[in-house]
């Protein structure tokens, strides 16, 4: 069963946990000095939250997938769907090591499709990510493994 994803850069965290919390009803799973997570089943969703220097608001979706079977099938849809892949195969982001690629719509609204294979004790791990390719692609995209904010050119990371 996949899991919709959504991670919102916030200007205060603290401020954005508690709303989160109350108004998911429960508390994240995760909580780091930068960032929260919420693996929430009723409605089945992830949703992360970050101050990383981002601009306040939907930094990118996503489909999280239970199994590499459910990956490889994503991403068939996201290659027929006539827009460039981004694909970075095994790397680290979000305190966690995943397989996964990235697909941006029409509009340039990223699309993170990913399977997690192991949580990790850093936001990143550069040596392990190229380009430290943590975050939604650039609006040049699937040809950049950057991961500026879709609004930002320049190559800055998270």
């Amino acid at each position: 069963m996949k899991r919709f994803h959504v991670h919102a850069h916030v200007a205060d965290l603290s401020a954005s946990i508690a709303f989160y919390t109350q108004l998911f009803g429960a508390p994240p799973a995760r909580v780091e000095a930068d960032y929260a997570k919420w693996m929430l089943d009723d409605p089945r969703l992830n949703f992360a939250i970050s101050a990383r220097g981002g601009t306040p608001g939907i930094d990118h979706l996503g489909i999280q997938a239970d199994t590499e079977d459910e990956l490889a099938t994503l991403k068939v849809r996201a290659q027929a769907a006539d827009q460039a892949l981004l694909d970075q195969g095994e790397t680290t982001c979000c305190y966690a090591r995943s397989t996964k690629h990235w697909v941006t719509d029409p509009q340039g609204i990223a699309w993170e499709q990913f399977h997690t294979l192991a949580q990790i004790a850093v936001f990143n791990e550069p040596a392990a990510s190229p380009a430290g390719a943590c975050c939604a692609p650039t609006a040049q995209a699937a040809s950049s493994s950057c991961c500026a904010p879709l609004a930002q050119t320049d190559s800055t990371c998270c």
